[in-house]
């Protein structure tokens, strides 16, 4: 038989989108020959629908627009993701559809409750070996922990989730046996290195379990936050038979394989290993894929930046020039630019009717492109505005790594200052409380200013543009609430807010050298800065927090691993950290004092990038409370 798995691009109740995705891969998989062919998780509706799947019209919907595909499965056997409401309660299924007929629908039973997962509160889980009925307008379905058959191949379902669970209680362990094929229709979040885990995962199953494992993944930023690697898997007694390339920019990615289910193989000896993930480039992938997604179904026009010149604001620029590279190498121009929804043809015009009291339309001409510039840099200089924002604080280092990076990718860069607008703002305080503001007695107040002073010119400049305003915070200063609120932390959407500063800084030298971006060699020379005191006090970032190295490994302790304050103490004074006791009780005090202090800011982040194995994004990995007693006891007792 040839069987074939497909990654869907989706959006959340796009039925549009999503219905025309999935009637492409069905139309792409009789071309191919494909006689079963598996969709992945939920792509009907979308993954994350979040609340939505609790209301009865939503799941209704999905099993009415279920009949759209109907048609479309003359001929081919498909498994298409979905809810299904009984009452009062949700389930996470798998329709298998044949010749125009619905045959049944298999229910997850294990649910994903962890890190960026809270499907509990959605689904109910399905009890192993139950099944029921569902019904729509007349008509009756099987439902439940169900094992079809076609032409003679029986197969049954591990959905994402059950495939996680140990052996002895995942749904495999009993089909083992009575079925020849397990499909695992996923949505399995990207996260750097995962993709080894998930292959070695299927593989191990596929010979444990004495079947062909058939896997297949959602695919780009479906809904903001959570990226998806779109990651097809074949494997047979432990032997690979397919896997595709992850992170495409494409909206249905195809793979198929036949299998001859009447010879079975020997059982591999050992699993291949895959060779060792490059999290650099993985990293890369996934961003731009990430941010080309919300560019377009955000609906905007492009990206405006604050570029500061530093680590972080030079990574986000990059980012968007790797957007575009890697989208124009795997589409193509034509479609890249169709995709995006950014680039009107040259000779097309806007026509903007007048509001009330207007007198005329507007007609907005179709932007022009430097002709000295290659095609990637013409597409950066309509996708990507920078501006450099400096004070009396501001070094001509960072102003020329801002300006030399801009002018090499070829985004469109601004420069002004906004001294003037700080000493109105500090002159109207002094004025208030009749005493003059000073370093020695307001430094936080006074660095905090100037961040907030750059917030409304930038997003002005956004507004106008209609683009999204990017906003540069790392992991590392979120954990300890290193950022002026309103300031460098306003914008849109937060890319690397889940990378901790020191890959940040990692990736800034790969990306230097691996990809050509000479203009690196200036932040890559400094020291991270953000040149809110003045000149003469030499700031920098780690002489007001602590080493980077250092501060993600007291975070990775306390929240990934969820040691107390005593337990990551202790685990540090075993590791060669280079510091004495003293030093690392210091700083485990400073960070978990700043930690607390800062849940309010994590809160108010704008929307970030999962990118990591963890997170402190509030509303995807980590929530603690904004209000508590700071560790005071655990502190205490150091």
């Amino acid at each position: 038989m040839r069987i074939a798995g497909a990654a869907l691009n989706q959006i959340p109740i796009d039925w549009e989108n999503n219905l025309r995705n999935i009637q492409t891969a069905i139309e792409q998989a009789k071309s191919a020959g494909v006689q079963l062919l598996c969709l992945p998780e939920l792509c009907l509706t979308g993954y994350a629908c979040e609340d939505l799947f609790l209301s009865d019209w939503m799941p209704e919907a999905a099993l009415a627009h279920l009949q759209a595909v109907r048609p479309w499965t003359q001929g081919i056997c498909v498994v298409v993701g979905l809810p299904v409401r009984l009452p009062g309660r949700t389930y996470n299924t798998a329709a298998v559809l044949r010749d125009g007929q619905i045959m049944g629908f298999a229910a997850k039973q294990f649910l994903a409750n962890d890190g960026v997962h809270y499907e509990t509160r959605f689904f109910a889980p399905w009890v192993a070996g139950e099944t029921s009925t569902v019904s729509w307008e007349g008509e009756t379905w099987p439902l439940g922990d169900l094992i079809f058959e076609h032409q003679g191949v029986r197969f049954g379902f591990e959905i994402c989730e059950d495939a996680w669970r140990a052996d002895n209680v995942r749904p495999a362990c009993r089909l083992m046996g009575r079925v020849d094929l397990i499909v695992n229709p996923s949505a399995s979040h990207f996260a750097m290195s995962k993709t080894d885990v998930r292959y070695q995962l299927v593989m191990k199953a596929s010979r444990t379990f004495d079947c062909t494992y058939l896997y297949a993944n959602l695919l780009g930023n479906e809904a903001g936050r959570i990226i998806f690697d779109g990651e097809i898997l074949v494997a047979r007694n432990g032997h690979l038979l397919k896997r595709n390339q992850l992170l495409s920019f494409k909206e249905v990615d195809l793979e198929w394989v036949d299998v001859d289910f009447t010879a079975k193989p020997e059982p591999a000896a050992e699993i291949v290993p895959l060779p060792a993930p490059d999290e650099y480039k993985e990293l890369n992938q996934a961003m731009s894929l990430a941010l080309f997604d919300y560019l377009r179904k955000a609906r905007s026009k492009g990206f405006v930046l604050s570029l500061s010149g530093g680590a972080d604001s030079c990574f986000c620029a990059v980012g968007v020039a790797e957007m575009v590279r890697l989208g124009v190498e795997e589409l193509g121009l034509d479609e890249f630019k169709r995709r995006s929804g950014c680039f009107p043809a040259a000779s097309e015009t806007v026509v903007q009717q007048a509001g009330a009291g207007g007198s005329a339309a507007q007609v907005v001409e179709a932007p022009t492109i430097e002709s000295d510039l290659s095609t990637n840099q013409q597409l950066v200089r309509q996708l990507l505005t920078c501006a450099y924002q400096g004070t009396v604080n501001s070094s001509d280092d960072t102003f020329n790594s801002a300006k030399d990076l801009a002018d090499s990718i070829g985004a469109r860069f601004f420069n002004w200052e906004i001294d003037e607008e700080v000493s109105g703002y500090v002159g109207k305080i002094q004025g208030a409380l009749g005493r003059e503001l000073t370093w020695q007695t307001d430094d936080l107040a006074l660095q905090n200013i100037q961040a907030r002073v750059r917030a409304p010119a930038i997003w002005l400049l956004a507004n106008v543009q209609n683009c999204l305003l990017i906003t540069t915070s790392n992991r590392s200063e979120a954990s300890v609430g290193y950022c002026t609120m309103d300031g460098d932390t306003a914008g849109s959407i937060s890319p690397i807010a889940g990378v901790d500063k020191d890959f940040v800084k990692k990736w800034l030298r790969w990306a230097e050298t691996e990809l050509g971006y000479a203009a690196l060699r200036h932040v890559n020379a400094l020291q991270p800065t953000a040149e809110l005191r003045p000149l003469a006090d030499k700031q920098t970032d780690e002489r007001d927090l602590m080493p980077y190295t250092l501060l993600n490994r007291i975070e990775r302790l306390a929240f990934y691993n969820r040691l107390s304050p005593k337990q990551v103490l202790a685990t540090l004074d075993t590791e060669a950290t280079g510091f004495d006791h003293e030093q690392l009780r210091a700083f485990v005090r400073r960070f978990y004092t700043l930690w607390s202090r800062n849940q309010w800011k994590r809160e108010r982040y704008a929307p970030s990038f999962h990118l990591d194995d963890y997170n402190v994004d509030p509303r995807s990995w980590l929530r603690f409370p904004i209000l508590s007693g700071g560790f005071g006891e655990e502190l205490a007792a150091l």
